[in-house]
């Protein structure tokens, strides 16, 4: 697939240069000057291997034709058997692989044609990947790790082919190294290969003719397939049971079909293991017994072999006694419905998400306190497309970790709902970004909820008292440690907002959220719901004994001009406040350079006393909202303390504000509290005198975003 620079940046047609290589320049340079590729930002050294250093086996790094003199990109036709795993536990990277070979259309995506080690031949080479939205495009020499003069990690199993081990080594690269595809999820590597969306399939949640039936219309859809053994606990992983299957191991779902045995039709299933090798062993397996009852031509037609590649048959009844979880991945929601023909079309909506210790990363509904600070994405439904009762079987909702036992009256009206006549479907998944990053794999617990937002509040950021008072209409299930999570949902036309998160609160991370849905139905980014605003709190007057205070002090103190400077200011106000919360001097400049001092640096009766009695409520709100009574104040608090100022704040103002005005520590002290308020209520004052239209057109989120730091 040739690159067209007029497509989008990011589509597959123009992929983004991963480290800015450009394959085509590269090759071109490589081919004019006789030398081989040598990558600079993926070297043939350890760190690349990203594993602990073994010094009694040595690891080279060497070219195909240097491994093997029959050497070549692609044998023939590109297979499941092309991909054997090496000593590295990435086997759902390479089921997912495997499950790619069988969609030739989706194949040439991730590995673009006219690629070879014959001439013109220059030891570079490219692969294109899904990531968050966008299509990738990762250049890599064929210079791979070997050990004892054989593969270390990905191999075919001829020996002679170097496909999957480029890919495998292309994907490497991408995040960051060999070790970082030690373990995972296969949903990974189908969303990858495809940009499509993966889901797990309880085996146990349909008969196994329907099962078969959903995944052979899936297949011939052209959705990615795979199943695995759920594993007791970790030390059972890898175990090999009786009937020769492994626990905890993803296997490829590489094809469906039915023979005749006698009178009895059998539904079969096509599965592979990555290692290529350890095979089923039970009923309808290569050896197994039932096949001397089926035609010859029968065996012919399915391609039965006997020879041990770790690709077998098993019986759909067998598949589902033996197997508890499917995984699908597909780039178009209909197929997830076993006879549903895709006649809809359906759209793509995504956002980029992140949660900040202490501003937008308010762990789950179980923190009550901080829940409400994540991120919000506006959801609004307007395409309705199907009838309530029909497809109910993607709701099966499980149990969540702060969920809390539904009221008679809650259940009544839920189950009133179910009665209604049109829906809209929307899939949901949000994605957690960057964390295989080298030799670390750490996923967060993620989760999502949805609630439905009443007319007189869209368009308004949510705080806190809705999510005490509101219950989710939708969620995503138990908080999981995996890169994604997803529920497909029926919903009643409206306006909702999805609330991403992490299990516990101030977990720093990156997530990537999207929704399929009719074209009529839209998610909007944080921005859309939360927009800043100021309604000032009228302050309490000043006290008989704080204008007493004043009034002597500037008799005492001030100059001829009756007014009082800086150091002044500063010995009237930390008379009045708790010694642990006296302003330093750069403070009081900050509330005289806010005032309006007619070109003075210095403050008049008046304005000293409307100071001081704002510093008196300030000190109020503080202490309320300094619930853990720390002398400090963390984001989660300001953002509650600033409403009670009477700004409303976008979280990524409060991030800022946090970032600016707590001097580089996670909480802020009250004098830091005093400068950020001194500086919003200027900033709010200038955007109003603002006359610039443009300015207007942009809004106060970007007027505040671009100022707040200055």
């Amino acid at each position: 697939m040739a690159t067209n620079k007029d497509a989008p940046l990011g589509s597959i047609e123009n992929p983004i240069k991963f480290q800015d290589q450009d394959f085509d320049a590269l090759l071109q340079e490589c081919v004019q000057s006789g030398l081989l590729f040598s990558d600079p930002t993926f070297v043939a050294e350890q760190k690349s291997i990203g594993l602990p250093e073994d010094p009694k086996n040595v690891i080279e790094w060497k070219r195909p034709k240097e491994i093997s003199k029959n050497a070549v990109f692609v044998e023939g036709t590109t297979g499941t058997t092309d991909i054997c795993q090496g000593q590295l536990g990435n086997c759902w990277l390479l089921a997912a692989l495997s499950c790619l070979t069988m969609h030739p259309k989706l194949f040439v995506k991730v590995v673009p044609p006219n690629q070879s080690l014959a001439k013109p031949y220059a030891g570079i080479f490219h692969f294109r990947f899904w990531q968050y939205g966008e299509w990738v495009e990762v250049v890599v020499d064929d210079r791979l790790p070997v050990r004892e003069g054989r593969l270390l990690f990905s191999y075919s199993h001829t020996r002679n082919e170097f496909w999957s081990a480029l890919v495998e080594k292309a994907y490497a690269k991408l995040v960051g190294s060999y070790g970082s595809l030690k373990g995972g999820n296969i949903s990974e590597g189908m969303e990858d290969f495809t940009g499509g969306i993966a889901y797990s399939l309880s085996v146990s949640s349909r008969t196994p003719r329907v099962l078969w039936r959903c995944l052979t219309a899936a297949l011939s859809r052209g959705s990615l397939l795979s199943c695995f053994i759920e594993a007791s606990s970790y030390r059972d992983i890898g175990k090999v049971t009786g009937d020769g299957l492994i626990k905890g191991h993803a296997y490829a779902i590489t094809d469906t079909d039915k023979v005749k045995k006698a009178s009895d039709e059998i539904l079969l299933l096509r599965l592979r293991n990555p290692w290529g090798f350890v095979e089923y062993k039970g009923p309808w397996s290569d050896k197994g017994k039932e096949w001397g009852e089926v035609d010859q031509s029968e065996k012919e037609r399915i391609e039965l072999k006997s020879k041990e590649d770790g690709e077998f048959w098993i019986s759909a009844d067998d598949f589902s006694s033996l197997f508890d979880i499917v995984e699908l991945c597909s780039v178009n929601p209909d197929t997830h419905e076993e006879g549903n023909t895709p006649t809809a079309t359906w759209n793509i909506s995504e956002h980029e998400g992140s949660w900040v210790s202490g501003s937008s990363a308010g762990g789950s509904r179980r923190y009550r306190k901080s829940f409400w600070t994540n991120p919000q994405f506006e959801l609004v439904l307007k395409e309705v497309d199907q009838d309530k009762e029909e497809d109910d079987d993607d709701d099966e909702e499980e149990e969540e970790d702060d969920e809390e036992e539904l009221t008679p009256e809650e259940k009544k009206r839920a189950e009133k709902q179910k009665t209604k006549a049109k829906q809209c479907t929307v899939v949901v998944e949000v994605l957690q970004k960057n964390r295989r990053q080298r030799d670390k794999i750490h996923f967060l617990y993620i989760g999502f909820h949805v609630y439905k937002v009443p007319s007189e509040l869209e368009g308004v950021c949510l705080d806190r008292s809705f999510f005490v008072k509101n219950r989710p209409v939708g969620r995503s299930g138990k908080y999981k440690a995996q890169r994604g999570v997803w529920r497909k949902l029926h919903l009643d036309p409206g306006n909702y907002i999805i609330v991403a998160s992490s299990y516990r609160p101030n977990q720093r991370g990156e997530f990537f959220v999207r929704i399929f849905s009719k074209i009529g139905n839209t998610l909007g980014s944080p921005d859309f719901t939360c927009s800043s605003g100021f309604l000032p709190v009228m302050a309490a007057p000043i006290s008989p004994e704080d204008h007493v205070r004043a009034q002597k002090l500037f008799d005492e103190e001030a100059g001829p001009d009756d007014r009082l400077n800086p150091k002044q200011l500063m010995k009237l106000l930390n008379s009045v406040l708790v010694k642990d919360y006296h302003l330093p001097l750069e403070t009081c400049r900050q509330l005289i350079f806010a005032e309006d001092t007619k070109g003075h640096s210095a403050v008049s009766r008046e304005q000293a006393e409307t100071l001081l009695s704002a510093l008196r409520n300030l000190q109020s709100i503080f202490f309320q909202f300094d619930e853990d009574s720390s002398g400090t104040m963390s984001p989660f608090e300001l953002s509650m303390a600033l409403q009670a100022v009477g700004m409303q704040c976008d979280y990524k103002v409060v991030q800022l504000l946090s970032e600016r005005f707590a001097s580089g520590e996670v909480h802020m002290p009250f004098h830091s509290f005093v400068s950020c308020v001194t500086r919003m209520r200027k900033l709010f004052a200038l955007y109003e005198s603002e006359t610039s239209q443009e300015v207007k057109d942009r809004g106060i989120n970007s007027w505040l975003l671009q100022f707040v730091t200055v």
